[in-house]
């Protein structure tokens, strides 16, 4: 399929450049649909296959003039195949419990939230969010969104927040305890999302963007086979195929 975002319906506008958060030293340029304009879960569906990304009510993504480092990622669920690593994660997670909750704000929720920006996130403008702009970050008035939380023996492990489009989930953030790495709580919510993709009849779960130069992208590499939009196309990598290198 050749990705051509559908501009005779939309209005699209450019953000002035600024600081990339996952290049160090580069500006960054996003393309996005105009906030004014009427939005729902059809018209979302149909952008998020084009490769845009929802954040509170703004859907936009990358478009920077010298930079095409940003690929839109997804996971065909009906053909992902979970490595031995992956199965050990299942396994030493069998204990944790994964429930759905409503969008709404919950102060163990949010607490979980500052501790893990603070963490991993030190000094970035979001490791000291206020309860507004958390909620704001996560949800938006039209979307389907599903918060689910995980639990070991009781104690919050992770929460993971996803929109539920047409034809896929669409991964919106997913915070963890840090002292609960040991568990591998990232990769244990992914492929609890894919396993509900799956359970929905979904074609495919929505990893936002594969940066190939950003360490703190690497780790969407293990999930195969996965799928790159590439120069206009959905490309399939399989396991063990090396994925675009765009500096």
């Amino acid at each position: 399929m050749t990705a051509k975002p559908p501009q005779n319906q939309l209005t699209f506008f450019a953000s002035r450049p600024h600081p990339c958060s996952y290049l160090p030293g580069r500006d960054t340029v996003n393309l996005f649909t105009d906030p004014g304009a009427p939005m729902d879960m059809a018209i979302y569906s149909r952008l998020a296959d084009f490769g845009f990304r929802r954040s509170g009510s703004h859907i936009y993504r990358p478009r920077c003039p010298h930079c095409q480092a940003c690929l839109p990622m997804r996971i065909p669920v009906s053909a992902f195949q979970p490595s031995r690593a992956q199965r050990r994660t299942l396994k030493a997670n069998r204990a944790v419990q994964a429930t759905l909750r409503s969008v709404a704000f919950d102060e163990e929720h949010f607490a979980l939230y500052r501790r893990y920006m603070a963490s991993r996130h030190p000094g970035s403008g979001m490791d000291d969010p206020d309860p507004e702009r958390y909620l704001e970050f996560l949800s938006s008035p039209w979307s389907e969104t599903l918060v689910v939380e995980f639990r070991l023996q009781g104690r919050l492990m992770a929460v993971s927040v996803l929109d539920v489009l047409g034809q896929g989930l669409s991964a919106v953030y997913t915070f963890f305890e840090p002292g609960l790495s040991a568990h591998s709580p990232g990769r244990h919510s992914v492929l609890w999302a894919i396993g509900e993709a799956q359970r929905r009849g979904l074609d495919a779960l929505y990893l936002g963007y594969w940066i190939a130069a950003s360490p703190k992208m690497r780790y969407k590499q293990e999930y195969r086979p996965l799928e790159l939009l590439h120069e206009g196309q959905w490309r399939r990598f399989e396991r063990g195929a090396v994925l675009p290198n765009h500096e």
